[in-house]
C-alpha cells in the first residue's frame, strides 16, 4: 500500500512539474511575442509625418530622427537621461488626495493614472547629479492629467524649492502643463502664490534656480514658478504662454504672427535665454552648474 501511494506521489509530482514547465513556456513565448511587438510598433511623427519605428524614437531619447520633433517623454526617463547613472534619489513629499469641490469621478481619475504612469501626481521630484553637481530636479509630466497644478503639485513644487534652499543647492525645474487644475476650484490658483513666495525665498537666499520650459508651459504654471528662472531654458517648438493661441485670436479679433508663443518666438523677444535640443540639455546644465556651483563630493 505505501509503495503505490509512493509511486502515485511521484507521479503526481511529474505532472505538476510538467505543468509548470508548460506554464513557464507559454509565458515565455507571450512575453516574446509582446517584445516583438513592441519592436515592430510604429509611430507617425506629428510634425514631419514621417513614421519610425516606436523604439527608434525611444532610442533617441524621444526625439524624431528626421526633423527633430521632441515627443512626450516620461518625467522618471528624462530624470534618468540628465543625471548620472544611479545618482538620483526621489524626495518623499507623499500629499494625501484632495477633492475640496468634491468632484465626480475625480478620486478615479487620479487612481486610474498613478496606476498608468506610475506616478502619485503631475510632478516628480528627485535630488541628484548632473556631472557631479548635485541638484534638486523637479519634472512636470503631462501624461498626468495634462501636467495641471493642483494642491498636491504645488505642495511637491515648493517642498523642492524649500528642500534646495535648506541644503543649498541649485534648483532645476522642468515644466509642462496645461494651467491650475479645475477640479480644485480655488485652491489650485492659490498655489501660484505658494510657489511663487517659495521662489522668491529662495532667491533671496542666493539660490540658483534654473526653469527649462517644455510643451507645453501654460496657464497658471507659466504665471508662476515656470517664469521666476535666474536662467530660462526651452525645449525647441514648446508652446510657452498663459492663454493658447486660439483664444488670444477670438479675443482680440486678429491672426498672430507665425510661431507666436513658441520657444523660438520667446527667445527672439527675450523671453527665453537659450533654446535647448533635448540631446544637449545635460551638457547645457552641467555647464550652467559648473559656473555657479562647486562640485559635490
Amino acid at each position: 500500500m505505501e509503495k503505490k501511494l509512493s509511486i502515485f506521489k511521484k507521479k503526481l509530482t511529474r505532472l505538476s512539474n510538467s505543468e509548470n514547465t508548460m506554464v513557464t513556456e507559454k509565458k515565455e513565448a507571450v512575453e516574446k511575442e509582446d517584445a516583438v511587438a513592441k519592436a515592430e510598433a510604429m509611430t507617425e511623427c506629428p510634425k514631419c509625418k514621417q513614421t519610425f519605428k516606436k523604439i527608434v524614437i525611444k532610442e533617441n531619447m524621444n526625439v524624431c530622427i528626421a526633423c527633430g520633433y521632441h515627443f512626450v517623454i516620461s518625467a522618471e526617463r528624462r530624470v534618468r537621461l540628465l543625471t548620472d547613472q544611479g545618482s538620483y534619489k526621489p524626495l518623499k513629499c507623499k500629499v494625501d488626495f484632495a477633492n475640496p469641490l468634491e468632484y465626480p469621478d475625480y478620486e478615479d481619475k487620479i487612481h486610474a493614472l498613478q496606476a498608468k504612469t506610475g506616478m502619485d501626481e503631475a510632478v516628480y521630484t528627485c535630488v541628484g547629479k548632473i556631472e557631479g553637481y548635485e541638484a534638486v530636479i523637479a519634472v512636470m509630466s503631462s501624461k498626468f492629467l495634462m501636467g495641471s497644478m493642483g494642491i498636491a503639485v504645488g505642495e511637491k513644487v515648493t517642498y523642492a524649492i524649500e528642500y534646495a534652499d535648506r541644503k543649498k543647492l541649485p534648483l532645476i525645474i522642468f515644466t509642462a502643463s496645461g494651467g491650475a487644475r479645475m477640479q480644485e476650484g480655488i485652491l489650485s490658483l492659490m498655489q501660484m502664490a505658494k510657489t511663487s513666495a517659495a521662489i522668491e525665498k529662495f532667491n533671496l537666499n542666493g539660490g540658483l534656480y534654473i526653469s527649462v520650459l517644455t510643451h507645453p508651459t501654460t496657464g497658471g504654471v507659466s504665471a508662476s514658478f515656470a517664469t521666476l528662472g535666474d536662467i530660462t531654458l526651452a525645449e525647441p517648438d514648446a508652446l510657452i504662454g498663459f492663454a493658447g493661441p486660439r483664444v488670444i485670436e477670438q479675443t482680440i479679433g486678429q491672426k498672430l504672427p507665425e510661431g507666436f508663443q513658441r520657444s523660438e518666438f520667446q527667445m527672439e523677444h527675450g523671453f527665453v535665454d537659450q533654446i535647448v535640443p533635448r540631446n544637449k540639455m545635460r551638457e547645457t546644465l552641467a555647464l550652467i552648474l559648473k559656473l555657479h556651483c562647486k562640485k559635490s563630493k
